[in-house]
């Protein structure tokens, strides 16, 4: 996920749950590691009388737990105050705009945590599909090859669960992931009748906006009794502009409107949009979406270079990205009008820099 900065680059303030109240506690950018690292806990909310009782059972049954976090307090929201700190998630405000009917209902959120992803993967049996989870600052932020990554204040950090039965559709999640977000954002500028932000997606998960990275997303997923539980994760830089953008910043410079882009906003259009989204997925495959992914992404008609191993050497051949294959892949055609799938090689950070071509019949 792309919301980087160095945590010594930052003074962090968060909130900790005294009884019944949240208190901001400021740290110095030049603290020890250890000493940026107070106790977590989380506070559980649902939208409805059925999500909050679950919420309770969660609570009080300390079900949930979060790997090197021995000590993981836990709060109901109506245990606590809502956050009036600025940046903080406002929980109500959230729900207030959310109208799914599985997804997003029971929410989990924390001012600081080494990673939202953790905390639905490593609870996964016993959250109800759809759970998401939502943090102010993650400093142990998941990426692509287990790099690590660093999501300051004004990122929108959340990680949620799904369920699937397909194995064969599970690798297209990642993209109705990110199109669900590109199409929220479009969703909260044209409700605000704000300058649409035109946010692309670079395949296969990242998401981009004039040219510089706002966002990623990570999808993982287990295999258990005949069901893929899937955990999807999402950064978005919506108010931090460093170290790249945010979509604030670029907000600003379109229009004299003073109006900002919110992460509860933002957050509960994601969860609008992609519900509609996966139903489709899940019944009628991707080809209902392909049309808005292709106009979304950056890369049809992108011409790039392979490499293939001819004997002892490498040959690097021309290919033009046509869309993708059934199996998630990009499709490509090369000079000789041979059609050909592309996977990266696992070995370089971009994606375009390690393609490795298989021919199709």
């Amino acid at each position: 996920m792309p919301f980087l900065t160095s945590l010594r680059s930052l003074s962090l303030r968060f909130s900790l749950p005294p009884k019944k109240s949240l208190h901001p506690l400021a740290l110095s950018p030049a603290a020890s590691a250890m000493e940026l690292q107070p106790p977590c806990f989380l506070v559980i909310c649902g939208k409805s009388s059925k999500e909050k009782e679950l919420a309770r059972c969660l609570k009080d049954n300390h079900a949930l737990k979060l790997p090197g976090v021995p000590e993981l307090s836990i709060l109901l929201h109506s245990e606590s105050e809502e956050p009036v700190e600025e940046g903080c998630f406002r929980i109500s405000s959230f729900f207030d705009s959310l109208a799914t009917a599985r997804l997003g209902r029971l929410l989990i959120w924390s001012p600081r945590l080494p990673s939202t992803h953790d905390i639905v993967s490593q609870n996964f049996c016993e959250l109800p599909i759809g759970a998401a989870c939502v943090a102010d600052v993650q400093f142990k932020g998941r990426g692509r090859l287990n790099n690590v990554w660093q999501s300051p204040r004004g990122c929108l950090t959340f990680s949620f669960t799904i369920q699937m039965d397909d194995g064969r559709v599970v690798p297209l999640v990642q993209y109705v992931v990110s199109l669900a977000v590109t199409e929220a954002i479009k969703d909260v500028c044209h409700k605000n009748g704000i300058p649409y932000l035109d946010v692309r997606i670079k395949w296969p998960n990242d998401l981009y906006l004039n040219g510089l990275k706002v966002g990623g997303i990570l999808c993982t997923s287990t295999y258990t009794s005949k069901k893929f539980n899937v955990s999807a994760g999402i950064g978005l830089n919506i108010d931090n502009e460093k170290p790249t953008t945010c979509l604030n910043e670029v907000l600003q410079k379109l229009t004299s409107v003073a109006y900002r882009l919110q992460k509860e906003d933002v957050l509960a259009a994601f969860f609008n949009k992609f519900e509609k989204f996966f139903d489709l997925l899940i019944n009628e495959g991707f080809q209902p979406l392909e049309k808005l992914y292709y106009a979304t992404w950056l890369h049809s008609g992108q011409r790039v270079i392979v490499q293939e191993k001819d004997g002892e050497q490498f040959v690097e051949k021309p290919v033009t990205i046509q869309g993708l294959t059934s199996s998630g892949y990009l499709l490509a055609v090369g000079e000789d009008s041979q059609l050909c799938e592309l996977h990266p090689d696992g070995n370089s950070f971009d994606y375009f820099k390690g393609l490795v071509r298989r021919k199709l019949t």
